[in-house]
């Protein structure tokens, strides 16, 4: 629930202010459906002796069921009692503050209030704002789980990051899905005074799912009950947060509420851990359920019954902090006597497709941080000194050690700088096969190759792995073209991630990286976006990978590239329809006459009458696609752009003493396409080229001190090329 106060130096009676969770003060933004502006409630306590559930009871556990409500019906009057007195010693409401306690029974401008934390609440006129210290930690706790809901929460958090002025310190409870992805996301997002704790969501699963629930949020929507137990236990106060929320304004200024109420706080503290709110809302989620089948508005039917039972804990803030957008919220009694909104919240399964009115005006804010460049974010906060960060550390060492005045240091550069990742950008379900023979597509790919994904998707049925470089709002076009294509959302074994714009340079290996890192299959089929495999490649390499023993063998399995220049194809169902195509000048072997070293060594003649596999030994520039283990080395970093970058990685493969083993039967075409933007800086900037020559060169020797008098063969085959 969110708390704050806000009048003309007026603000309520802060014994009020404390809610009843023993370990931390909460506040708290929250979702839920509502009816005409009132919150769905439960059904009365009082029915509940009469429920179908209560009678089914047998009568030791009725007696036992009411003997706990007695116990802590006894608790909650002994409390009723202290706020009494702490609130008569508070300062009291000055004349014209308008206050009011939360009701159940009433509208509340914005149809949703507080649960179960600090509520206060006046006129929207702003007073003198409590002061936070400076560099004073704001404790945040989300809730997340799945694919999808990580990237409501990074908006989200752009959002905060947008205003913030202190440092942040968030508590994402997650399922392992969520932590790996956000994990990464924080790691390289690498934003200064932001500290990042994950807590298992799966393990708290058994806490709460006893409650039936219909709340589409499903058992997640659960989880803020178990908070009190989940976040540390000298953790005080916390901002608990949904996903579907977008800041206007600085979190500060909901944390300054705590300042607000300080004396109070220190003075209940400890009456309120001794109430056990572990035992209350349990206790009260039992009597509620007698009466009801399940919860449909998830943990908040929980709160709500809490809430009921003991009214005075709860006061309403002003509508500005939470300004939601269901189809059954009033929110327009709110915001359109309000100028300064504080919160949005999307809090309708629909989202942005509510029938709002004004839904564009808020929209429009929304996809301000949905867009925004999360770069830019990555602001020190002066005067205010950051945990130290391993990470940080050692890559502003290597960044120091580089030569400015070096021709090449754009390039030499781009291998430390550390993207902002985005894993798993939509939903993603694959089971590898249980053969042990699964084999994943590798690609890497930016916003101009895109239609080339559904042509990829109806040659290649088996698991994909793509690493997308684009900037923000180049991600939401992704996102929206890949939800408009029924042929992408009809694979759930596709796995996009998302490397976020940075630099100069095109990093194809960093990309090539990712997508590799990511593969839940023993066999990865290296290839680039532009070309389609021949139809039924996949189950074809299943095969040659049981044939060829790859599980106990070092090999690296060639699938033959040739391209047309034809944009449109009537593409070869055969190896005799292709080697008919390659006759009449349809099709050629792959840059045949551009860059023949780099595929000659494939032996297409020999391949044309092949039955069998074959082996072919490496060569100078040589950079066939291949298929290998998943245990093979990275390409290297500091190839950028175009060049080279694929012949790195086929030296290494060799020098690790891969055999280069060219299936027969397989085959892969290059599909036309714009000349790219870095092969054309190639092509114009000698600069450009003298560089790549020379990290080939430092390659080379790096190449030679790591694997000796083998690695010389290389500057040997380079010297006679």
């Amino acid at each position: 629930m969110l708390g704050i106060c806000r009048g003309r130096r007026k603000f309520l009676a802060a014994s009020l202010t404390v809610l009843c969770i023993p370990a931390i003060t909460w506040l708290y933004l929250f979702a839920g459906s509502f009816e005409d502006g009132k919150p769905v409630s439960l059904s009365p306590l009082e029915s509940q002796p009469h429920s179908p559930r209560y009678a089914a009871a047998g009568p030791r556990e009725r007696e036992s069921l009411e003997v706990r409500v007695r116990e802590v019906e006894e608790e909650n009057r002994a409390l009723r009692r202290q706020l009494s007195l702490a609130q008569g010693r508070a300062p009291g409401p000055r004349r014209g503050n308008h206050s009011r306690t939360y009701s159940m029974e009433e509208g509340t401008g914005d149809s949703e209030s507080l649960r179960a934390g600090i509520v206060a609440g006046n006129s929207s006129e702003c007073g003198q704002q409590p002061v936070v210290e400076k560099c004073e930690t704001i404790h945040v706790a989300i809730v997340c789980a799945g694919y999808n809901a990580s990237r409501d929460v990074v908006t989200l958090v752009k959002s905060v990051l947008f205003h913030r002025r202190n440092p942040l310190h968030f508590h994402l409870i997650a399922d392992s899905i969520a932590e790996q992805i956000l994990a990464t996301l924080f790691q390289t997002w690498m934003v200064p005074a932001v500290r990042v704790d994950f807590y298992n969501a799966d393990e708290l699963k058994s806490e709460v799912s006893w409650i039936p629930n219909k709340h589409y949020s499903g058992i997640y929507g659960l989880m803020k009950l178990v908070l009190t137990k989940t976040l540390p236990a000298n953790l005080e106060r916390v901002i608990v947060l949904d996903t579907d929320i977008t800041f206007a304004t600085d979190i500060a200024e909901l944390w300054a509420v705590f300042h607000k109420f300080k004396g109070v706080i220190l003075l209940l503290l400890d009456k309120l851990r001794k109430m056990k709110w572990e035992q209350m809302w349990r206790l009260t989620a039992e009597r509620e359920l007698m009466g009801m089948l399940s919860t449909s508005l998830a943990d908040q039917d929980i709160f709500n019954a809490v809430i009921k039972q003991n009214p005075f804990l709860v006061y309403q803030l002003p509508c500005f902090w939470n300004v939601q957008l269901s189809d059954h919220t009033r929110s327009e009694q709110c915001y359109r006597d309000v100028s300064d909104l504080k919160v949005i919240h999307w809090n309708s399964p629909k989202k942005l497709r509510v029938k709002n009115k004004h839904v564009e005006f808020f929209r429009n804010l929304y996809l301000t941080f949905l867009e925004y460049d999360g770069n830019l974010l990555r602001r020190e906060l002066f005067g205010c000194p950051s945990e130290a960060d391993v990470n940080s550390e050692n890559l502003q060492k290597q960044l120091s050690e580089l030569d400015e005045d070096d021709l090449c240091y754009e390039f030499r550069r781009e291998r430390f700088t550390v993207h902002r990742t985005h894993l798993y950008f939509l939903h993603y379900e694959y089971e590898p096969a249980s053969d042990n023979t699964d084999v994943t597509l590798v690609a890497q790919l930016s916003m101009d190759r895109l239609q080339m994904l559904e042509a990829i998707c109806k040659h290649w049925e088996g698991p994909i792995s793509l690493a997308l470089y684009l900037s923000d709002a180049e991600a939401q076009q992704f996102l929206r073209y890949a939800q408009g294509s029924e042929v992408l959302m009809s694979r759930h074994n596709v796995a996009y991630h998302i490397v976020y714009k940075e630099g100069q340079f095109y990093p194809v290996n960093l990309l090539r990286n990712v997508a590799m890192k990511h593969v839940g299959t023993p066999y990865l089929f290296l290839s680039d976006i532009d070309f389609l495999p021949m139809y039924g490649l996949y189950e074809y390499l299943r095969k040659s990978v049981i044939q060829l023993d790859l599980a106990n063998t070092k090999k690296a399995m060639i699938v033959p590239a040739f391209e047309t220049l034809r944009y449109r194809l009537s593409f070869p169902k055969s190896k005799a329809e292709l080697l008919s195509m390659l006759d009449m000048g349809t099709l050629f072997t792959f840059r045949y006459h551009v860059w023949t070293k780099g595929h000659a060594p494939t032996n297409f003649a020999k391949w044309r009458t092949a039955t069998t596999p074959y082996r072919v030994e490496w060569e100078a520039d040589f950079e066939p696609y291949v298929v290998v283990r998943r245990d093979c080395p990275e390409y290297d970093r500091r190839f950028v752009g175009f060049g080279w970058n694929k012949v790195a990685h086929i030296m290494e493969l060799d020098a690790q003493e891969y055999e280069f083993i060219v299936l027969p039967n397989a085959y892969m075409i290059h599909m036309p396409h714009a000349p790219s933007f870095d092969i054309t800086k190639f092509r114009s900037n000698k600069q450009y080229r003298v560089c790549l020559k020379t990290l080939k060169e430092e390659f080379q020797q790096d190449m030679s001190r790591r694997y000796g008098f083998a690695a010389l063969k290389y500057l040997t085959a380079e010297n006679n090329s």
